[in-house]
């Protein structure tokens, strides 16, 4: 069995995420910690501890959509499936987390563009796959390889509400993408609704989960490496309870 691993390391002072939800990590080291374990055990100083070391911890400061996650249909909206209670991370059926998969490598589409049912199908056929209910669709876009960068947010095509419903209606239950978000980047709608102020264009990948609950991760990484198909992805997620994302690490296996 090879494990590939298709998530980015939880990290801060990067530019992953809009000014307002950058995480925040402070590093506690070995020494700066010792006071810590002291409170434990009253008249312990450092020269008690090997090497005058206690332990290495870590505080953040972070939403549940920071680093590689899996977002909820409560994400998405109050609602799924038509009006039903949209369901929260905890409540997300676990064999949703573990399937077979398929990537699609979506890097020739312009940032910004939103991708139809029509290209969905068409990239399918190019790599000779028929969708099975509850495979993990993955799609590799141009913001994969810009994670980090200061032109990350802005970076790689998104979703569009059809194409996703198209997933949906053929048995899939979560997807994934390299990029900021499952829909296009805000920068590139901004400007369609500037033109139009048409709101059905607004995250409208996202508000599918309406129609169909469903999950999808965003922030994967290494999905160049992948072959088209034939692994399973494991995206189980960190069980918050009644939230809208938990955090991921989303691999890919290959049984040899």
């Amino acid at each position: 069995m090879r494990i590939v691993d298709i998530s980015n390391a939880l990290e801060a002072g990067i530019a992953s995420d809009p000014p307002m939800m950058l995480p925040g990590i402070e590093y506690v080291s070995h020494r700066e910690s010792v006071g810590q374990m002291a409170s434990a055990f009253p008249g312990l100083t450092a020269d008690d501890l090997p090497g005058g070391e206690g332990w290495a911890v870590e505080r953040l400061t972070v939403s549940t959509h920071n680093g590689t996650h899996l977002d909820a249909p409560y994400h998405h909206h109050s609602t799924m499936n038509g009006g039903e209670r949209a369901i929260t991370i905890d409540e997300v059926p676990l064999e949703w987390c573990f399937a077979p998969a398929v990537k699609l490598d979506l890097r020739h589409y312009a940032d910004g563009h939103v991708v139809t049912a029509a290209e969905i199908e068409a990239e399918l056929a190019a790599i000779g796959h028929t969708l099975a209910p509850l495979e993990i669709v993955l799609v590799n876009t141009a913001a994969g390889a810009r994670y980090g960068g200061p032109d990350y947010l802005a970076s790689g095509c998104g979703v569009g509400r059809e194409a996703t419903e198209w997933l949906l209606s053929r048995g899939v239950r979560v997807t994934g993408t390299d990029a900021w978000s499952w829909d296009a980047p805000f920068v590139h709608t901004a400007r369609r609704w500037a033109e139009t102020h048409d709101p059905s264009i607004i995250w409208e990948g996202h508000r599918a989960s309406m129609t169909t609950g469903y999950c999808h991760m965003e922030k994967l990484a290494n999905l160049e490496t992948l072959p088209a198909s034939g692994f399973r992805v494991a995206c189980f997620p960190f069980k918050i309870k009644g939230a809208s994302a938990g955090f991921t690490r989303a691999v890919a296996i290959f049984e040899d």
